[in-house]
């Protein structure tokens, strides 16, 4: 049977990718962010997973403003990227899993999660990001399903709701009959709001990450309203590790965290978090 072998949480700052296509990893102030990274590739190595289920909210390279599903799953062989109104980035390409994505999606719909269901799917730097953190060779050894969130649109899912998504996809990946290694990505946030540079709330931002690690329903306790007020517009992007959280249920252990603020104008933290019984 297919299994979560763990979860991370990242930020996916548009210049963490600009710093990592430039290699300027140890030149740039938030050094520390990227030096976090080094046990989670030891981990890697040892955990070997070969699905990454990548949660994040797109940016406008899917889904415009009048056509913005809650939420969205890729069903297709593979993802490719495209320009996001920065230039034509270099072209690539990242290989789905559509078996596994069709057994999720029907799963997801019998647990009454209506899902948009995309054949074709483009991955833009939320996504890319995230991968190029986790192989920052560029050479990314696994396939990929992604899954949005609307974080962008009113009418916005709970944080509840985001949660529960997280549990239904973790049962969908239990019942799954390969042998898949899945390991699960939230990416996005954390404090910040676009328009407002030093909107960012580290102590809100710190007990977010004691609470995805220890009491995580805790956090669907607050109102889109509150969280926007605490971290900013583009705050409701901890929508994305809150579903993570939901995936990889239970007690967990963290193998490494990482708070640094600013990464521009955001409070950037990582989190890898894998079942206790790992």
């Amino acid at each position: 049977m297919a299994r979560i072998v763990g979860g991370l949480g990242t930020s996916h700052v548009p210049m963490i990718g600009r710093t990592i296509a430039a290699a300027k990893q140890k030149d740039v102030p938030f050094a520390p962010f990227f030096e976090a990274y080094v046990p989670v590739h030891e981990w890697l190595r040892k955990m070997r997973p070969d699905v990454a289920i990548v949660l994040y909210n797109d940016h406008g390279l899917n889904f415009a403003l009048d056509n913005m599903p809650t939420f969205a799953i890729g069903a297709a062989h593979h993802y490719d990227n495209a320009d996001e109104g920065w230039g034509q980035p270099e072209p690539r390409r990242f290989r789905g899993a559509p078996e596994l994505s069709w057994h999720i999606i029907q799963s997801l719909v019998a647990d009454e999660f209506d899902m948009s269901v995309c054949r074709e799917m483009l991955f833009d730097h939320a996504g890319i990001t995230a991968l190029d953190l986790l192989f920052p060779d560029h050479d990314v050894p696994v396939t990929t399903i992604p899954v949005v969130i609307n974080a962008v649109q009113p009418p916005l899912p709970t944080a509840l709701r985001c949660y529960k998504l997280g549990q239904a996809i973790g049962k969908a990946v239990a019942s799954f009959a390969g042998d898949s290694r899945v390991l699960i990505v939230g990416s996005g946030g954390l404090s910040h709001e676009l328009g407002v540079f030093g909107k960012i709330n580290e102590p809100f931002d710190r007990l977010t990450m004691d609470r995805i690690e220890h009491d995580p329903i805790a956090l669907t306790r607050y109102s889109n309203d509150e969280i926007v007020d605490l971290a900013g517009a583009q705050g409701l992007e901890l929508m994305t590790w809150l579903a993570m959280r939901g995936a990889v249920e239970g007690p967990v252990n963290v193998i490494n965290s990482v708070y640094h603020a600013p990464i521009s104008h955001t409070g950037g933290a990582m989190m890898l978090i894998a079942p206790a019984a790992e």
